[in-house]
């Protein structure tokens, strides 16, 4: 019962998560942080098999640390998102293929530009203004395409993640309780209470 949901306004991306970890009908954490930090602006929440999620983020995560590391620059989020894409392309052709949803969000420094990616779990990526993944995402994307705003400000865009949890939280049966919001903007990264 994962829920993950993004948008993009004028100079950041919001990015909120559940924090819930359970298998099947169990609930066995729930403060479980499925938002990546994976460089200065660039964040990754992440959802899917439990092992796969972890494993996957961590692999992303040192990787792009590691082209920071030889390269000296970080990777701008399009990179990121066309890297990601192909590392689940590329597992999805072999024995053990993650089974990993991910929304990738990024202030480009270059362009002073906010950009979100909805990848899935067969290696699909879109650019996006808005993106959820799991069961939210059937009560969100309804409020999201109608109160989304590009250019709106970041009160704004809290309002309307506000305005979808809500609403999963009200016609969700297992909704989750708790989410963790994260913010990545001109000034980095930063985690934002709701």
């Amino acid at each position: 019962m994962e829920c993950s949901f993004a948008l993009t306004g004028k100079g950041y991306v919001l990015i909120a998560a559940d924090t819930t970890a359970a298998r099947s009908i169990v609930k066995m954490k729930a403060d479980e942080d499925k938002i990546k930090s994976l460089g200065p602006h660039l964040l990754m929440a992440y959802s899917g098999e439990p092992g796969d999620t972890v494993q996957f983020a961590e692999y992303v995560e040192r990787n792009i640390r590691l082209y920071q590391i030889r390269n000296l620059y970080p990777l701008r989020p399009a990179s990121a998102a066309s890297w990601v894409r192909r590392a689940l392309a590329d597992s999805l052709r072999s024995r053990s293929p993650y089974s990993v949803n991910l929304l990738l969000g990024g202030y480009d420094t270059a362009t002073h530009a906010p950009s979100l990616y909805w990848i899935d779990y067969l290696g699909t990526q879109a650019e996006v203004p808005f993106a959820c993944h799991g069961y939210g995402s059937y009560f969100a994307l309804s409020l999201l395409d109608r109160y989304h705003d590009p250019e709106a400000s970041l009160e704004e865009g809290l309002a309307t993640l506000r305005r979808c949890i809500d609403e999963v939280a009200k016609r969700l049966v297992v909704a989750p309780g708790k989410y963790k919001v994260k913010v990545v903007d001109k000034d980095g990264v930063r985690e934002i209470e709701l």
